[in-house]
């Protein structure tokens, strides 16, 4: 099959291998790019709990002042295995969305043991801070980075997809969605997507790309891209 990737490389780089190896055509266009956001100071042993909404939150985070024994909130199994890597041993992970991950810092943290630092990019999907605030939650945000929209494709890039288009293409958030959307009407590619399956982290990076006619439309969560190939 022919699949199409939209996240930024490194965060793509290990699909590629992974669907290449099950000899699969991989092309790779990124429709967003993330960039890191310096921010305020934060004396990190004021915490006893810290939050990550995405992948890219902990890779842009320098840890080496946190306690590594902290209680760690992951929103999926990707923000995890990043946490883990960085030496957070006390982790707790979602199913890959923000409504899930509520629930798990409410049973696990204690919210009479400390406060939560909260660590996201600029945009979020839900209102997470206000949320735990609402159930007394001492909660501070740190945005430690951005995403900005990718709207100049290669023209040749986009010449061999309208030959080759996919049988299959990941988009992982609204931001990529929306991205997405801006490139398919930019480039006069509308009509071109009737035999393809879009595969979308939530439904709210669904319901952006409505407008577009799909063969199929399903939702994943983080770690699932390769058991979607077999749902095909």
């Amino acid at each position: 099959m022919h699949i199409l990737l939209t996240r930024p490389i490194n965060d793509a780089k290990e699909l590629i291998i992974k669907f290449k190896s099950l000899g699969h055509d991989v092309s790779h266009l990124p429709v967003i790019k993330i960039n890191k956001k310096e921010f305020k100071v934060v004396n990190y042993s004021d915490y006893s709990g810290i939050i990550f909404t995405s992948a890219n939150a902990v890779e842009f985070l320098d840890t080496k002042h946190i306690n590594k024994n902290i209680h760690c909130f992951c929103v999926g199994s990707a923000t995890e295995n990043k946490a883990l890597k960085k030496g957070f041993q006390n982790v707790y992970a979602a199913e890959g969305n923000v409504e899930n991950l509520k629930e798990i810092i409410i049973r696990n943290f204690n919210k009479k043991i400390g406060k939560l630092l909260y660590v996201s990019g600029e945009t979020i999907s839900l209102n997470l801070h206000k949320q735990l605030t609402n159930e007394d939650y001492t909660v501070e945000r740190i945005i430690n980075y951005t995403v900005d929209h990718v709207d100049e494709i290669d023209q040749n890039f986009i010449e061999k997809l309208k030959i080759t288009m996919p049988d299959i293409i990941y988009v992982y958030s609204q931001n990529s969605a929306k991205s997405l959307l801006n490139i398919i009407k930019k480039y006069e590619l509308v009509d071109y997507w009737m035999n393809t399956n879009l595969m979308c982290l939530g439904e709210k990076t669904s319901s952006v790309l409505n407008e577009i006619k799909w063969k199929k439309i399903f939702l994943f969560n983080p770690g699932e891209e390769e058991y979607l190939l077999y749902k095909i």
